[in-house]
């Protein structure tokens, strides 16, 4: 009778933190969804709402905006209120912003609850990935890394082919109505299976609400500095880049005045951190140059379909995700400081490939080396992840967490603008569109010869921060 009770717990403990896990992978599918399956349906919103395509394209960019700014503040407050607490909360702002995206009667709602359900998928990204301490074992954490990392690949992957379904059959509206139901389903799992926390009835008084608005102000300012203008850098830009500088010194400034920081600065003088943050930044933004880069040069250079620059556009993702589990376990078997490592080096050996591949390869030249990149960067993401997250103490995991995505989303939002400048002017053409396949050529390989470059630079950050 004994021994039976005794050998049922610990199955029944695994398979609750089986369940457990799925929810976090759930979320993480869902906020990675909520962006791809957006971009495809921007020309039938343009007819829907008979708007310009500069205005609709916010639906997006007030998604991504969102997630870029509210991270570390929804990781922070998760830290004082209860990470499984704020991450059930996300999920019901996701869900319900969803259907009032759906239900939108116009633009200007729609971009609104857009803004909202960007909020939720903040929360959603952030606590999924500071909640893997409390749902895995420690010998796990790779692994389970590695998972989030393949969900939110499958769904970068999967939103443009399921977009296009919804769009020819239900229309526009099932694009955000479709993540009411996966959303709910989200909460369940999460509701029943995650570890429940104590109370603490005095947190949400020491959240710093002034500095987390203060730095939202300034990296939407930053945001909006890389973004506007579409590649080309105007007053405006500048303006609010010199905004978001200004805004950067006076939270530093605040930070170190208030009680109860957001970001405790104390932190960055952990140099396991500062080392994730830095290498996340840097690798994210080469990453980007093959979303800024690949259809130029697969459709001008190789002259290819569109339907055939989709396909071999989706390699990307779907590498990432088939490699991010397998990457995890390698974390586990090998360390986290190795693999961060290793997966840089494979990185920087897909790149050099890819500038030493000739055109007349055409799409395999462009493919295989595309594999490489992006298995590495599996490796490295998962590894990296592990290292920072395993450094920090539990109370901090949610603003680590936070720190991680916004390094995540801060590369991406650079990469588009300083790859997208670069790749313009070593094209040497006022209009891309309309230049040579040798020209495109050139601008692929001075992109990357750049990239190349931010690679090893993350190298060698890596194995500086090792030695210390």
């Amino acid at each position: 009778m004994h021994s039976t009770t005794a050998t049922s717990a610990p199955s029944e403990r695994t398979t609750g933190s089986k369940w457990a896990l799925a929810s976090l992978a759930l979320a993480t599918l869902l906020a990675s969804l909520g962006t791809s399956i957006a971009n495809v349906g921007l020309p039938t919103l343009v007819d829907a709402f008979g708007a310009r395509f500069q205005d609709v394209q916010w639906v997006v960019l007030a998604y991504l905006l969102a997630i870029t700014t509210l991270s570390v503040g929804a990781g922070r407050l998760g830290d004082l209120l209860g990470r499984r607490r704020l991450l059930l909360a996300g999920l019901l702002v996701f869900s319900g912003a969803s259907a009032l995206c759906g239900l939108a009667p116009s633009l200007g709602w729609l971009i609104g609850a857009r803004v909202l359900q960007g909020l939720g998928a903040a929360t959603m990204m952030t606590l999924a990935m500071a909640l893997i301490g409390e749902t895995v074992p420690r010998e796990k954490t790779g692994s389970a890394m590695g998972l989030l990392g393949t969900l939110s690949a499958i769904g970068t992957a999967l939103g443009p082919s399921l977009g296009g379904l919804l769009l020819a059959g239900p229309g526009w509206r099932a694009l955000f109505l479709v993540n009411l139901p996966l959303g709910l389903l989200a909460f369940a799992l999460a509701w029943r299976h995650l570890p429940r926390q104590p109370r603490n009835a005095d947190a949400a008084a020491h959240f710093d609400s002034p500095g987390t608005l203060l730095l939202a102000l300034t990296l939407t300012a930053y945001a909006l500095a890389m973004t506007l203008g579409r590649g080309h850098f105007g007053a405006l830009n500048g303006g609010l880049l010199l905004a978001a500088c200004l805004g950067g010194s006076l939270f530093i400034q605040f930070e170190k005045r208030t009680a109860s920081p957001l970001l405790r600065l104390a932190m960055f003088r952990d140099p396991l951190l500062r080392t994730g943050l830095a290498t996340g930044a840097l690798v994210t933004t080469v990453l980007m140059a093959t979303l800024v880069v690949g259809p130029f040069y697969l459709a001008g250079a190789l002259q290819l379909t569109p339907a055939r620059v989709g396909l071999a556009m989706a390699c990307g993702p779907l590498v990432t995700a088939l490699m991010g589990v397998p990457a995890g376990s390698l974390v586990d078997r090998l360390g986290a400081a190795p693999m961060v490592r290793v997966g840089l080096m494979g990185m920087a050996l897909a790149i050099t490939a890819l500038l030493l591949m000739p055109l007349s390869l055409g799409v395999l030249g462009y493919i295989l080396p595309l594999t490489g990149l992006t298995a590495g960067y599996a490796l490295f993401q998962a590894a990296n992840n592990t290292a920072v997250m395993a450094g920090v103490e539990a109370t901090q995991r949610g603003v680590a967490s936070g720190l991680l995505n916004l390094s995540r989303n801060l590369g991406l939002v650079t990469g588009a603008a300083a790859l997208g400048a670069v790749f313009a002017f070593a094209t040497a053409s006022d209009d891309i569109s309309r230049a040579a396949p040798e020209a495109i050529a050139a601008g692929m390989r001075g992109t990357f010869l750049v990239a190349l470059g931010l690679i090893l630079l993350a190298l060698v950050i890596a194995l500086a921060g090792r030695r210390r």
